[in-house]
C-alpha cells in the first residue's frame, strides 16, 4: 500500500473519533464502567465500538485473503496513535492484534473488543492476569502464559478493580483455562512486547493531545493584562514539553517498524519507545497541570481525561525503569554486536539499514 493509502486510513478513523469519541462519550462510558461496582461493564462502549468495527478498523491487521484490510504494524501505528489522541475508552489496537493472531491461528474471532494479558499461576490453580487495559470494555481476553496463548471470555473471570476504572484484575479458574482453545500460530509473538508497543502509540498521542490543550490555554488565559503564555516561565515550560512530546512521537514510530507482515515487533526498538514514552509521560502530565492550575484537575475539564491515561498508561506492560534494564540487559550482553552498532540498528528504517 502507498503512503496515500495509509493517510486515508488514518483520516477516517481521525474523522470517525471526532464524530464518535468525543470527551462527552469517554466520561459517559467512564461513568457507567464506574457504577458496575466491579461488574462487567454495561454495554455504553457498544455503539462506539460498533461504528469502529462496522469501519473496518478491527480487522485492520487481518490479511486480505481472510476479510481484513492486511496492513503491517508500521501501517496501523498512527491509527494506535490517533486513540490515544482521543482518548479511546475501548482496546481497539489490542483487538487489531488479538484478531490477526486468531486468524493466523484459523480461531474465530469474538463479537466484540479482546483485551491482551500475561497469566500468572496461582497456588490454588487459578490464573490471574493483573491490571489488564481495557478489560472493562472487552468481551474476551486473549492470554499468554509465557508458552501459548488462550481465548478467554471476560464473563467467566472473576473481576477485581484496577487503579484506572477501565482496567481491572481478571481470575479465572483452572477449569477455564483448561477448556479454552489453544492458539498455536506460525509464530508466537511475545505478549509483553506487544502492550508495550500498543501503549507507546497511545501515549505518543495522548502526549499530543495534553501539549495541544496545554497551549491552547495558554495563549488564552488572561492573567496581569495578557495571556499567561506571554510570560517567559510558562514559555519555557511549553518548550520543555514539546521536546518531550516530539521525542516521545519518534520513539513511538520507530518501535512501529517491522520486516513486511510480521506481528512480531523489534524487542530493543518496543522497549526504546515504552521507556521514553513512560518517561515523558511524568514530565508532561506535571508540567501540564502546573499551567492549568487547579481547573486541569477537575472532572469537568477534559485535560485529566488524558493526564490520568498517561499515568496508567506509563506503568502497564512495566515503566520505564522496566524497559531501561530490559535495553541494558542488551546492550551490555557480549553476544549482541558491538553497543553502536546495536544503537544504529535500533534507530535505521528496516528498510534503508
Amino acid at each position: 500500500m502507498t503512503e496515500a493509502t495509509d493517510t486515508l486510513f488514518s483520516d477516517a478513523l481521525a474523522a470517525l473519533l471526532a464524530d464518535h469519541c468525543t470527551p462527552a462519550t469517554v466520561r459517559a462510558i467512564e461513568a457507567a464502567v464506574a457504577s458496575t461496582n466491579g461488574a462487567a461493564a454495561p454495554p455504553a462502549w457498544q455503539p462506539l465500538w460498533r461504528a469502529l468495527a462496522d469501519a473496518g478498523f478491527a480487522d485492520a491487521l487481518v490479511p486480505e485473503a481472510a476479510g481484513g484490510a492486511g496492513l503491517t504494524l508500521a501501517q496501523v501505528a498512527p491509527l494506535w496513535t490517533l486513540c490515544g489522541a482521543h482518548a479511546l475508552p475501548v482496546p481497539l489496537a489490542e483487538t487489531m492484534l488479538a484478531r490477526a493472531l486468531l486468524a493466523q491461528a484459523g480461531f474465530a474471532t469474538p463479537d466484540g473488543p479482546v483485551a491482551l494479558a500475561r497469566m500468572r499461576a496461582l497456588p490454588d490453580g487459578a490464573l490471574r492476569a493483573q491490571g489488564v487495559t481495557g478489560a472493562r470494555c472487552a468481551v474476551a481476553v486473549l492470554a499468554s502464559d509465557g508458552a501459548q496463548y488462550r481465548l478467554l471470555p471476560t464473563a467467566a473471570a472473576q473481576l477485581d478493580a484496577a487503579a484506572f476504572e477501565l482496567d481491572a484484575t481478571l481470575t479465572w479458574p483452572a477449569a477455564a483455562w483448561a477448556a479454552a482453545p489453544v492458539l498455536q500460530p506460525p509464530t508466537l509473538p511475545d505478549v509483553r512486547e506487544w502492550q508495550a508497543l500498543v501503549l507507546a502509540q497511545q501515549l505518543a498521542g495522548a502526549l499530543g493531545a495534553v501539549f495541544e490543550r496545554t497551549l491552547a490555554h495558554a495563549n488564552e488565559r488572561q492573567q496581569f493584562g495578557r495571556a499567561i503564555g506571554k510570560f517567559q516561565a510558562i514559555q519555557h515550560q511549553l518548550s520543555v514539553m514539546a521536546e518531550e512530546v516530539f521525542a516521545a512521537r519518534m520513539a513511538a514510530q520507530i518501535a512501529g517498524w517491522a520486516d513486511g507482515h510480521s506481528l512480531r515487533p523489534d524487542p530493543l526498538r518496543v522497549a526504546t519507545a515504552k521507556a521514553r514514552c513512560s518517561e515523558a509521560a511524568l514530565q508532561v502530565a506535571a508540567l501540564a497541570h502546573a499551567i492549568h492550575g487547579a481547573i486541569g484537575f477537575t472532572r469537568e475539564f477534559d485535560l485529566q481525561l488524558y493526564t490520568r491515561r498517561l499515568h496508567a498508561w506509563r506503568q502497564a506492560a512495566g515503566s520505564e525503569s522496566h524497559w531501561h534494564r530490559v535495553l541494558g540487559a542488551a546492550l551490555v550482553d557480549g553476544s549482541n554486536a558491538p553497543l553502536l552498532h546495536t544503537l544504529q540498528r535500533i534507530s535505521d528504517h528496516p528498510h534503508t539499514a
